[in-house]
């Protein structure tokens, strides 16, 4: 007797236990089933308010806000939609296999997400940006025009023997980029545009990889402590590159992690009382607004820097300069973003 009633015991543990399994196990495929179709329906969503914006850009009521109003409510329709017509679907798929909805819903999401790896899906994320970022965000893709049609311009041959001298500078710029929390693209773009990797003495007093000249006295110490020296040398590249990425961390701070005035900051140094002097001088708020004003002082000096670090990313990750009016590049380059703006596509 006793044996019998321990076997339908463990009897019982084995049924529930499969029980518990059987239900996560459906759990797991509900959850894949719904984040798959959550996805597929992020991506259409994207692509349509941004094909939306696009297609009604402008401020009047009748030929553009309106339009833009109805073509939402539009998208919410065909959403209501597809969820409807789904649970109707997926009840005869399930009759057939209780996997089937998640295998189908996760197909539906794989080519959506194809689909968003392309060029044409970043134009839209950029749209769909400037529509819900306003006024800010209209302003941050002027600027990152700026930087393609920079590169656009630039000699590329040249651009490239650039690059190729400062293969040998390439570790020390990251260790100094990372000892103060910079991006290693941007500080390469600023060595690019400051020596062209052929570290000089100039006339205006510049010294270096970096042509240091005033650099915070504060960077300097921030330095001397890091590297553990008494004495900086301008000439020993690893100082240099140190000092520069020092001095590029106060000024990003100083202007609150913008890299176009943190880089112009950098750029004119002390000179005028420094960039936020003149800023307050002229009530400028951002690099927009303070370009018009800087006549003597070199206002395009972001743009020659990022333009220099985008070089440098394609340089690294594709082994190449590709031409941008070439073919689909131009997308391509933009998909792959602007150091200091947005990280490297994969």
């Amino acid at each position: 007797m006793g044996s019998g009633l321990g076997s339908g015991h463990g009897g019982k543990r084995r049924r529930g236990r499969r029980r518990a399994r059987e239900r996560r196990r459906r759990w797991a495929l509900y959850a894949l089933e719904v984040g798959a179709l959550l996805t597929a329906a992020m991506v259409g969503v994207i692509s349509a308010l941004a094909r939306l914006a696009d297609a009604f850009a402008g401020a009047g009521l009748w030929g553009h806000l309106l339009p833009f109003v109805l073509g939402v409510l539009a998208v919410g329709i065909v959403a209501a939609a597809f969820l409807a017509v789904w649970l109707r679907v997926r009840g005869r798929l399930a009759r057939r296999a209780v996997t089937l909805p998640a295998g189908v819903g996760a197909t539906v999401a794989a080519l959506a997400l194809w689909l968003a790896s392309g060029p044409a899906f970043h134009a839209d994320l950029a749209s769909l940006g400037t529509l819900v970022g306003g006024r800010a965000e209209t302003e941050r893709m002027t600027l990152a025009h700026q930087v393609y049609a920079a590169y656009r311009r630039a000699d590329l041959a040249a651009l490239g023997r650039v690059l190729e001298r400062a293969r040998v500078y390439e570790p020390t710029v990251i260790e100094a980029a990372a000892a103060f929390a910079v991006d290693a693209e941007v500080l390469m773009g600023v060595g690019a545009a400051e020596s062209a990797f052929y570290p000089r003495d100039s006339a205006d007093g510049g010294r270096g990889l970096f042509q240091i000249t005033a650099p915070p006295a504060e960077a300097v110490a921030d330095v001397k402590r890091r590297l553990r020296v008494e004495q900086l040398d301008p000439l020993n590249q690893r100082h240099n590159a140190f000092v520069a990425a020092a001095t590029l961390r106060r000024y990003l701070d100083e202007m609150r992690g913008d890299p176009f005035l943190g880089l112009l900051a950098y750029n004119i140094g002390p000179r005028n009382g420094g960039l936020r002097a003149i800023m307050q001088q002229y009530g400028a708020r951002d690099f927009v607004t303070i370009q018009p004003y800087l006549n003597t002082l070199p206002r395009d000096y972001p743009i020659r820097v990022l333009s220099a670090a985008l070089a440098y990313r394609l340089w690294r990750t594709e082994g190449r300069l590709p031409r941008y009016e070439d073919a689909d590049n131009a997308l391509h380059i933009q998909a792959v973003g602007i150091p200091g703006l947005t990280t490297a596509v994969s």
